[in-house]
């Protein structure tokens, strides 16, 4: 007999979403800030220049994350702070902001997983074709020794990236995200190269830490047609192919999958895929909603549509099926056959402060108590699901929307950067708590294997 590992209940971050602090201490600029300064950009032109101010608030939130009881925090690396150029010389006050967050996060009893990538580009890497560069890979094999070497005594779990699939889509090949382009050829060469700098991540990884545990994080979820017509259908397989597939394919087969191997095949060189599909220990999941597909002009003939009218929304207008979830749970396992994690998941709502000074969010509690039902529905079916980390810990900057969506379960008054746990903080902390009662210590997940 043995024992599953204690199921680890976290929740999420990114840097340029909450650090803030976007001229200060040697960091430079990212692709997001350029992007952000062109007018119509962001909503509101709302920029991340402050965001949540955790680079100077960073102890008072890890002291809230202890308060929720938590396991474990993902967080990001800003690579244009530790580097600002992206390579060459290190920045010494970037490099001690994220030794005195993980030693905190340590001295609280929450375990620290780092992402190395979560979207902000150092422009000067931009400037040199970014993604779409070849010699992308060696620079962020290098950015990747540098994290490993500094923070690996203390740091186990390590993420390459965090949702590749959206930010080349948006990012190379919508130009919806930044840097905005919109190019086919661009699209496919950045989908290669972040494939090949995963790979060689991972080999950094297993040779500068010792007793690392590696994954990528991926956006996954359900594609279906917005009708029955056949221009619908084949639209949601191709979404579904950049979406769900560009990524987690060659990262475990070592191949492309069949509806993208033609359009990236001129990238690709001999070894390339031996080297992309490195052995890693975990799946990161991030799942929001399914996504209802139309047929379209764009470059890959598809995009979003409105799901049927029968189909209960958020604030923001997103699906919300939590056995989307469930399915894409089970999917995953039986795919992937490596443990899964929950790096994200959870809903934007209508918050308001009340009368008393609270946030009674009670439609993000209904959110998360049946997404998590649905996830216990998968372990159930035997998905081998350890971890669920919610997104996200606090309100923050939501990309070009701006600070229009709140996703935090703790409020953030963005003018005065004050703190206010919203009600399902405060569920999520007794939920918590509740796995860890004394006749079941490790919580109701924990269950004995043959």
């Amino acid at each position: 007999m043995t024992t599953r590992p204690r199921f680890v209940w976290g929740a999420s971050t990114s840097a340029f979403q909450i650090e803030g602090a976007a001229h200060r201490d040697g960091r430079a600029d990212s692709i997001w800030d350029v992007y952000l300064r062109a007018p119509g950009r962001g909503s509101h032109n709302d920029t991340a220049d402050i965001a949540c101010d955790h680079y100077r608030r960073d102890a008072d939130d890890v002291t809230l994350m202890r308060d929720l009881g938590l396991d474990a925090y993902r967080f990001s690396i800003a690579w244009p702070r530790v580097l600002p150029q992206g390579r060459g010389a290190a920045n010494e006050a970037g490099l001690a902001f994220y030794d005195r967050l993980i030693d905190a996060l340590l001295a609280a009893g929450i375990e620290p997983w780092l992402c190395l990538y979560h979207w902000d580009l150092p422009q000067a890497l931009g400037e040199l074709g970014g993604w779409q560069n070849r010699d992308i890979a060696g620079w962020f094999a290098d950015y990747t020794a540098l994290v490993a070497r500094r923070y690996g005594d203390r740091v186990k779990r390590f993420a390459t990236f965090n949702e590749p699939g959206v930010f080349t889509l948006f990012g190379y090949g919508l130009g919806w995200h930044a840097p905005g382009v919109a190019d086919k050829a661009a699209l496919h060469q950045a989908i290669h190269h972040v494939n090949l700098s995963h790979g060689r991540a991972v080999d950094v990884l297993r040779r500068d830490v010792v007793g690392a545990s590696i994954g990528a994080i991926h956006n996954r979820q359900p594609c279906y047609p917005c009708t029955s017509s056949p221009e619908d259908a084949a639209a949601a397989l191709r979404l579904a192919a950049y979406w769900n597939d560009a990524f987690p394919f060659p990262q475990a087969f070592a191949c492309y999958p069949p509806a993208l191997r033609d359009a990236v095949t001129p990238y690709v060189r001999p070894d390339d895929m031996a080297q992309i599909g490195r052995p890693v220990d975990w799946f990161g999941l991030n799942h929001y909603s399914p996504h209802y597909v139309k047929a379209d002009t764009n470059l890959i003939g598809a995009s979003f549509g409105p799901p049927p009218q029968a189909v209960p929304r958020s604030a923001i207008g997103w699906p919300v099926v939590p056995d989307a979830f469930r399915e894409t749970l089970v999917d995953i396992d039986q795919r992937f056959r490596i443990p899964i994690y929950v790096m994200e998941n959870g809903t934007a709502a209508a918050d308001v402060i009340d009368p008393a000074g609270d946030i009674q969010d009670d439609d993000r509690i209904r959110y998360l108590k049946a997404y998590i039902t649905a996830m216990e529905q998968a372990i159930a079916a035997g998905a081998d699901v350890r971890g669920y980390f919610v997104w996200s810990l606090m309100d923050n900057f939501e990309w070009g929307a701006g600070y229009s969506q709140r996703f935090g379960i703790v409020y953030v008054d963005h003018a005065t950067q004050r703190r206010i746990p919203k009600a399902s903080a405060r569920w999520y902390a007794e939920m918590i708590a509740a796995r860890r009662s004394p006749d079941d210590p490790a919580g109701p997940h924990n269950r004995a294997e043959e």
